[in-house]
């Protein structure tokens, strides 16, 4: 399974740590951009990124190489995508935290490029109310064991195929 980054997360972490933004969510930001075929990517993805209160210069170049690995993954042939989480060892809670936070950028990203989900199939509206539903999670309510890592484990992989889906419905698989 693609599904995590951890020693990249940790990095991008700290760089970002004066942004009220993780890594997660802004990989997310970058999915929903890149699905909408944003014309300016990757070079100018970060203008769109909310930073009022931090500086992205010491991420910049972390971010950028993460903007063409990204678009490289998913106009690619096969599913390889792989989201921006942390490692399996983290604490639970944190990397639940990080899958609501990468859902919550890519919803952020598909409504900065105004993207339409009228138009979509069936199929891509599910996958966007699905997103929505990861997003409206109570995560004070998460409950530690076997149970939630399954369930993490298995909204992480339904998430990295389905980010993958809407970018071949919001582009044509045309990449």
């Amino acid at each position: 399974m693609e599904a995590t980054t951890g020693t990249h997360y940790q990095q991008l972490a700290q760089q970002l740590d004066d942004l009220s933004l993780s890594p997660a969510e802004v990989h997310g930001i970058l999915c929903g951009l890149l699905c909408a075929r944003a014309p300016r990517l990757p070079e100018d993805w970060l203008d769109e990124l909310p930073h009022d209160q931090g500086d992205l210069s010491a991420a910049r170049e972390a971010l950028t190489a993460l903007a063409e690995r990204t678009r490289a993954e998913l106009a690619g042939p096969e599913l390889a995508l792989t989201l921006l989480l942390p490692d399996e060892e983290r604490p639970l809670p944190e990397r639940v935290e990080a899958v609501y936070d990468w859902c919550r950028g890519l919803l952020y990203g598909l409504g900065l490029a105004q993207v339409d989900p009228a138009g979509f199939t069936p199929e891509a509206r599910e996958i966007l109310d699905d997103f929505v539903a990861i997003t409206q999670l109570d995560l004070a309510t998460l409950e530690l064991g076997e149970e939630s890592e399954q369930a993490l484990t298995e909204i992480t992989e339904f998430t990295r195929v389905a980010a993958r889906l809407l970018y071949e419905e919001c582009v044509g698989g045309d990449g």
